[in-house]
């Protein structure tokens, strides 16, 4: 086996993959799993999943590789994406409908090139008339230097009349158009419906040898300069012009082997944010919708623990059976585990601390490895490297961190801030009733009227922030059996396709997260000094 200095922990963020040295680890790494055989169907729409779980990894693995025929590219929705839409839907008086049909120009633009990029010369594209008329004005357009980015394909959209005029021009070169056509600046929304059109004529042409997959990312980050309700719009238009573009046109076009999609990624908070219709039925059957939640039981077998032990056992010569890699490098038992196993139970500790993330479970790898440095000769962890301080608060930092990332998505810095304050007021306690929370939620309202800021949206009511807290898992609500054993409920675990958002219980016992207690600076009772 490996010293622990060398061995290859993988990235816990994904897009590192993307880098031409880094495909190589991917591609060792990376299991072929279920997931990713139920992305190449072709009713499949969006990927779905917390953040961490592994979305861009699935996207940059297929952009990487041709699985089961199928090609793929990632492009990303960025800052100045959605200062484009912002603009466009001032300059232009846009509704949500219009969104859309800028979102289908788009994605119709990017999955042209893709597909000439990609199979182009074997397929012979530029023999179709149609597609061909199309190409040669996008490239009349760029001057033939069309970059594959969001925002290039939103210029060709924003000067519609210009766009219409070249596909206008280039059909009739090629006989697809008989009459000449006008278009005018002031008629934006007809000059966007011509150029869908030329777009789907000619796609309904073409034939592929291959399925092609454009994946959209960057979704789950909004800047913070974009206004969340023009942010919730944009994405609006996105997801409503992926169902109709993957679910009412693609699936028309006849005599093809190859097809296409578009799947944007989506966090399950932000999926649910947009109301769709039929949300449930679009989770459960057009969406892959990334769990890997498993119970201490049964964690050998799960899906979690395949990934880490197969990343460590590919490192090894010769490669060894399953979980054995996973047992040297971790030989003990996690404290306080009441089950009988045949093998150490070391990675429930890994769970305990985790959100059942493979993201989680890489940093927790990553830290271990860089407090172990000092010792160049170290074979294997022991029970002491994760109970040690320094990598419980690194750890800790780390999540609380994520929570910050996923907070400020919906609000600000200071809003930020007043939630971190609250816990000042639990005293150290990381276990508490109802009628201590809502003391403690007493005292941080007073502490915002003394400063005469304005309470966040959260915080409505104390029973608002309580499901606030809960969503984002830094609390789970305790029931007790009727054998007197107590069961933890955590939204991460609780949610599922049919219960996207689950709810707290009032009037209950509560406990911080373990992994968020140092950060949070609780686990500790202490005195308030009067």
């Amino acid at each position: 086996m490996r010293l622990v200095k060398d061995i290859e922990v993988g990235y816990a963020d994904a897009e590192n993959y993307k880098r031409r040295e880094n495909k190589d680890l991917l591609n060792r790494v990376f299991i072929r799993d279920g997931h990713l055989d139920r992305l190449c169907e072709p009713n499949i729409s969006f990927l779905l999943g917390e953040k961490g779980t592994g979305k861009t990894v699935y996207s940059i693995f297929l952009s990487n590789n041709n699985y089961k025929k199928t090609i793929s590219a990632i492009r990303y929705v960025r800052e100045t994406e959605y200062l484009k839409f912002i603009s466009l839907k001032r300059e232009k008086h846009l509704s949500l409908s219009d969104f859309s049909s800028i979102w289908k120009v788009t994605l119709y633009l990017l999955m042209a090139k893709q597909v000439l990029e990609k199979e182009g010369a074997v397929s012979k594209l530029l023999n179709y008339s149609k597609f061909k008329a199309l190409n040669d004005a996008v490239d009349e357009y760029y001057n033939k230097a069309f970059s594959p980015e969001i925002i290039q394909a939103l210029n060709f959209v924003q000067e519609s009349k210009l766009a219409a005029e070249l596909l206008s021009k280039h059909a009739r070169a090629t006989g697809e158009e008989k009459e000449a056509l006008t278009f005018s600046e002031s008629r934006f929304q007809i000059n966007l419906f011509y150029i869908q059109k030329q777009f789907e004529s000619a796609f309904s042409q073409i034939r592929l040898n291959q399925n092609h997959i454009l994946f959209i990312d960057g979704i789950d980050i909004r800047p913070s300069s974009i206004p969340y309700e023009e942010y919730l719009e944009c994405i609006k238009g996105l997801a409503n012009a992926v169902w109709e573009i993957n679910n009412d046109f693609f699936p028309s076009i006849k005599g093809r082997k190859g097809r296409m999609r578009a799947v944007p990624l989506f966090r399950p908070d932000i999926f649910e944010s947009i109301g769709m219709q039929n949300q449930n039925t679009k989770i459960r059957d057009n969406s892959v919708f990334l769990d890997w939640r498993t119970e201490y039981n049964t964690h050998r077998t799960s899906q979690l623990f395949e990934v880490v032990d197969h990343m460590l056992a590919i490192q090894q010569q010769p490669a060894p059976v399953k979980g054995e890699s996973w047992d040297y490098y971790f030989p003990w038992d996690s404290p306080n585990v009441h089950e009988k196993y045949s093998t150490p139970t070391s990675f429930i500790n890994f769970l305990r601390w985790s959100y059942y993330r493979p993201r989680d479970i890489v940093t927790m790898l990553e830290f271990l490895k860089s407090n172990a440095k000092n010792d160049p000769s170290k074979k294997t962890f022991a029970l002491d490297d994760f109970e040690n301080p320094h990598f419980k608060r690194e750890y800790s930092n780390y999540l609380l961190g994520e929570v910050k990332d996923h907070l400020s998505f919906y609000y600000s810095l200071t809003d930020y801030n007043i939630f971190l304050k609250f816990f000042e007021f639990l005293d150290g306690k990381n276990r508490f009733d109802y009628d201590f929370y809502c003391q403690s939620y007493d005292k941080l309202r007073a502490h915002i009227d003394s400063l005469r800021e304005t309470p966040p949206k959260f915080m409505a009511t104390a029973n608002d922030f309580l499901q606030f807290i809960f969503d984002l898992n830094v609390i789970c609500f305790i029931e007790r059996a009727e054998d007197r054993k107590d069961f933890f409920h955590w939204c991460f675990r609780d949610r599922s396709y049919a219960n996207i958002s689950p709810k707290v219980k009032t009037h209950a016992e509560y406990q911080i997260f373990y992994g968020l207690a140092k950060a949070l600076n609780v686990g500790k009772e202490f005195k308030r000094s009067n």
